[in-house]
C-alpha cells in the first residue's frame, strides 16, 4: 500500500498509520463481531456443561477437560483475529491461490503421515497433545481460491474451460478428503454452490441436484413401484395442465427412464459403495428406532435428551442426559443437545436465533462488496456456515444423517474453532477497507 507524504518545510513527513487504523476499526461490523463473541463465550460455557460431572467437579478453566482446553484456543483465535487484521487485507486476493495450493499439499502430506483415528487419516499429531485437522483449513482455502477465480470471470458468460477449472478449484480438496474418511468435512464443500449460484449459475444445476438428493431419500424410504408411479403421475398432471409438453414428450420419456434408472441404483449405491458405518448412519436417519442400542443411540439418546428439556429447560449444569454420558460426542458433534437439555426450548430457539442473525449479516456484508471477490467470498462464508449449522442441529434432532459436523464457534475443538474464525475475519477484514476497492 502505497504512503502519501507531506512537504512540511525541508522535512517529509508520512501521515499517521493510526489514522489509517482508527478509519479500519470504525468501518467493521461490529454487530457481526458481537455476534462471534457471544457464540464462543455460549460455545465455552455449554463445553463445560457437557463435560460436567458432579461427582468429579472440575473447574471450568483446567486443563484436563475440554472446556479449559477451548479456552486455550478461543486465546489462540484472538491472536490469528490480531493478524488477520493488521496484513493489508489485499493480501488475501493475491495470495488466494498460494494459499489454497498449500492447503492442498498439507491435505496430501496429512493423507501420507497422519495416524488412524476412529479409522480417518484426517489429523496431524503436532505433540504436546495439540492434533490439527487440515480438512478444516480447507474450507476458507477453497474459499478464497474459488472467489479469486470467480473475480477473473463472468460466471453468467464463462466457457466451458471455466467451468472445469472452477468445479476442479471447488471438488479436488474434497475428493482428498474423502480418502482420509472424512466424509462428514468432504460434504460441505458441496455448499460453495450457493455462491455460484448468487454469482449467475443456471439454477438447473440446484434443481437437479436437489431432485436427485430427494429422490435418492424417498427412495429410502418409499417402495421403489410407489414411487415411480407417483413421478409418472405427477409427469402426466403437468402434461394435462400444459399440452405443450407433449411437444418435448421425448426429452420427458428420457427424464422418466433416467430417474428409474436411478431409483434402481440406490441400493446398489448403499449397498455395495458405502462403507457399513456411512451404512448405519443412514439406516438411523431412516428408523433410529429399528435398533435403538446400536447405529440408533446417538440420535435416540439425543432426541431424548432434548425432549426433556422441556419450554424452559432443566438448568446449566443440571443435565441428567449430560451428566450420565447417554450421548456420545456430547461436546463436539452434539452439543447442541446441552442446549436443548439445559436451557429447553427457549433456549435453543434464541441459539437458533443468534445463527439466523449472524448469516443474515454476513449476506448483507456480501452484498455491499464493491468487487466480486469481495461478494463470492462473503457468500462463501455464509454458505459455509449456514450448511454447518444446518446439518448439526438437523443431525441432533434426527432430520439429518450422522456426519460428524461441528456446530460453527460453538463445538469444542482447535481446528473447527481458527477454521471459522480465519473464514469470518478475513470477511470482516475485506469488508472494513471495502471504500478502497474498485467497482469490477
Amino acid at each position: 500500500m502505497g504512503v502519501e507524504q507531506k512537504v512540511l518545510g525541508d522535512r517529509l513527513v508520512a501521515p499517521s498509520s493510526s489514522r489509517t487504523s482508527r478509519r479500519i476499526i470504525e468501518h467493521m461490523d461490529w454487530v457481526t463481531i458481537l455476534l462471534y463473541f457471544l457464540l464462543v463465550a455460549l460455545g465455552w460455557m455449554n463445553i463445560y456443561a457437557a463435560v460436567y460431572s458432579p461427582d468429579n467437579i472440575v473447574n471450568i478453566f483446567s486443563m484436563d477437560i475440554n472446556s479449559g482446553k477451548q479456552l486455550l484456543w478461543i486465546g489462540l483465535s484472538l491472536f490469528l483475529i490480531l493478524v488477520i487484521l493488521i496484513v493489508d487485507y489485499k493480501v488475501y486476493e493475491h495470495l488466494a491461490y498460494p494459499i489454497y495450493g498449500g492447503i492442498i499439499l498439507l491435505l496430501l502430506v496429512t493423507l501420507v503421515i497422519a495416524k488412524p483415528i476412529a479409522g480417518s487419516r484426517s489429523w496431524l499429531d503436532l505433540g504436546g497433545g495439540i492434533r490439527l485437522q487440515p480438512a478444516e483449513l480447507a474450507k476458507f482455502a477453497t474459499a478464497l481460491a474459488v472467489s479469486k477465480y470467480l473475480g477473473s470471470i463472468n460466471l453468467r458468460q464463462q466457457k466451458f474451460k471455466d467451468q472445469m477449472v472452477l468445479a476442479a478449484i471447488t471438488f479436488l480438496p474434497p475428493v482428498i478428503i474423502i480418502l482420509q474418511n472424512e466424509t462428514g468435512s468432504a460434504l460441505v464443500f458441496g455448499a460453495f454452490i450457493l455462491a455460484f449460484f448468487r454469482e449467475g449459475m443456471s439454477p438447473l444445476i440446484l434443481i437437479i441436484g436437489g431432485s436427485a438428493a430427494a429422490i435418492f431419500i424417498l427412495t429410502l424410504l418409499v417402495p421403489k413401484l410407489y414411487l415411480i408411479l407417483g413421478i409418472t403421475a405427477l409427469m402426466g398432471l403437468a402434461i394435462a395442465l400444459d399440452y405443450r409438453l407433449l411437444r418435448r414428450i421425448k426429452t420427458m420419456v428420457a427424464m422418466l427412464l433416467l430417474v428409474v434408472g436411478m431409483i434402481f441404483s440406490v441400493d446398489y449405491f448403499v449397498n455395495n459403495i458405502l462403507q457399513p458405518h456411512q451404512q448405519n448412519r443412514i439406516q438411523a436417519l431412516i428408523n433410529p428406532e429399528a435398533d435403538p442400542l446400536g447405529y440408533g443411540w446417538n440420535v435416540t439418546q439425543s432426541k431424548i435428551a432434548i425432549g426433556s428439556g422441556g419450554f424452559w429447560g432443566k438448568g446449566f449444569l443440571e443435565g441428567t442426559q449430560t451428566k450420565f454420558d447417554f450421548v456420545p460426542e456430547q461436546s463436539t458433534d452434539f452439543i447442541f443437545c446441552t442446549i436443548g437439555e439445559e436451557h429447553g426450548w427457549l433456549g435453543s430457539t434464541v441459539l437458533i436465533g443468534i445463527f439466523i442473525l449472524l448469516l443474515t449479516r454476513i449476506v448483507a456484508i456480501a452484498e455491499r462488496q464493491r468487487s466480486v471477490f469481495g461478494r463470492t467470498y462473503g457468500y462463501c462464508v455464509a454458505s459455509i456456515i449456514f450448511f454447518h449449522f444446518l446439518v448439526n442441529v438437523g443431525m441432533t434432532i434426527g432430520l439429518a444423517p450422522v456426519v460428524g459436523i461441528p456446530l460453527p464457534f460453538f463445538s469444542y475443538g482447535g481446528s473447527s474453532l481458527w477454521s471459522f474464525t480465519i473464514l469470518l475475519y478475513i470477511l470482516i477484514a475485506i469488508d472494513a477497507n471495502r471504500s478502497k476497492d474498485l467497482s469490477r
